[in-house]
């Protein structure tokens, strides 16, 4: 299933539209964090990008 709400990553609005924020225009992300998984294959490699990605 699709995710169907979207949040502007600079105003923090929800919308339902696909491509950029009709209130500001900024980028759009799913709200929605991933499934969790015990037997999560790739969790080294997100937080890794999760750090790297903070201390930019």
């Amino acid at each position: 299933m699709r995710c169907l709400l979207m949040k502007c990553r600079e105003c923090g609005r929800y919308t339902l539209q696909r491509d950029k924020c009709p209130y500001c225009g900024g980028e759009l992300k799913v709200p929605h964090p991933p499934r969790y998984s015990p037997h999560d294959k790739y969790v080294t490699y997100r937080l890794k990008a999760k750090l790297v990605g903070e201390r930019v």
